[in-house]
């Protein structure tokens, strides 16, 4: 046992002896202090080296944590910023929210300003006519008034074509052409009140500037052309309405409509180009029926406002189809301009 013992005595110091420098190979001075010590003192040396050796580990611990880069402020707050619409930029979760909220009180500003617009020209147009007799109606009970007033009205309209037609004709054109335009918005999806004013400006615009104007002066051509009274100038005014001048009004239409919207006119002549032939095919499917009515019918000077309200229906879906086109190129344009990120003209 004796032998054991000293054995055992003998062998730890060198075992921790041998650990030491393992551990600490760049500390010779250590390494002797640890030899000279094992020989003064080799019952201690156990315990000493297995505190040197505990030391040595709180040591390279502390070193570690010395080296180790630090969280800072900066990247707190990056952990607090979402990644939106995913874009490379972080933005705050506050900008967004504010963000959210002006958009909201935008559209309640514009939806509000649409509901203007809609309810004031609406109750002007309404007293307006029911207002014809305002002079002389007093007395008159409401069965008078409500019997009275589309005569009157009827009547009024006669006048103000005598007096100045082409305006007339142009007033009505325009009204048309933007109630046209706000019913094809609406079909759309859109609320009613939030729709685009820009948008419905522009269709009346070229409604009130060119069409009723165009419109007056092409009816008279029509009828110098065609100076007979045979079966046949009916079909044949039909014919020309259907190929010539919805041929001319659907391109100065659509070219009108593109320099509106601010495109550039290689864009409006591609377009056109494209939607050239199925715009015309399209109007053969209403038209020809109607135009029955307008050149056998309909005297001169009345026939714009029969055409005004069929264009009401074929402006609500022309509109959309030009709309639409020119939504789906502005977004194949912006497709090829960031590869990662994945109108056509109505006529009467």
């Amino acid at each position: 046992m004796a032998t054991l013992s000293s054995i055992a005595t003998h062998k730890l110091p060198q075992l921790s002896q041998s650990i030491a420098e393992t551990k600490r190979p760049n500390c010779p001075s250590t390494a002797l202090s640890t030899q000279l010590f094992n020989k003064s003192n080799p019952s201690n040396n156990f315990s000493f080296s297995t505190r040197k050796r505990r030391n040595w580990v709180i040591g390279s611990v502390t070193e570690d944590r010395e080296v180790a880069p630090v969280k800072n402020n900066l990247a707190k707050d990056e952990e607090s910023l979402l990644l939106l619409s995913g874009s490379e930029e972080f933005q705050p979760v506050s900008s967004s929210k504010e963000r959210e909220e002006d958009d909201d009180h935008d559209r309640l500003v514009s939806k509000a300003i649409n509901a203007t617009i809609v309810l004031g020209f609406g109750t002007f147009a309404v007293t307006k006519l029911l207002t014809i007799d305002n002079e002389y109606w007093h007395g008159w009970t409401l069965y008078e008034v409500l019997r009275y007033a589309p005569e009157h009205n009827w009547i009024a309209y006669e006048q103000a074509l005598k007096e100045n037609p082409v305006l007339a004709k142009m007033t009505i054109s325009g009204i048309v052409y933007s109630l046209g335009d706000w019913i094809a918005q609406c079909f759309e999806g859109k609320p009613l009140f939030e729709f685009d004013r820009k948008r419905m400006f522009r269709s009346g615009l070229v409604g009130f500037s060119l069409h009723g104007s165009l419109s007056h002066y092409y009816y008279q051509f029509c009828e110098a052309l065609f100076p007979f009274q045979d079966w046949w100038v009916v079909p044949a005014k039909v014919a020309f309405d259907q190929t010539v001048w919805a041929a001319v009004w659907n391109s100065i239409y659509f070219v009108v409509l593109g320099f509106l919207r601010f495109e550039s006119p290689t864009n409006i002549f591609n377009e056109l180009k494209t939607t050239f032939w199925p715009m015309l095919t399209a109007g053969w499917k209403l038209w020809p029926f109607a135009h029955l009515i307008t050149y056998g019918v309909v005297p001169v000077e009345q026939r714009l406002l029969w055409v005004d309200c069929v264009e009401l229906v074929w402006v609500t879906i022309l509109s959309t189809y030009s709309n639409e086109k020119s939504a789906a190129r502005i977004s194949d344009v912006s497709s090829e301009a960031n590869p990662a990120s994945s109108s056509g003209p109505p006529k009467e």
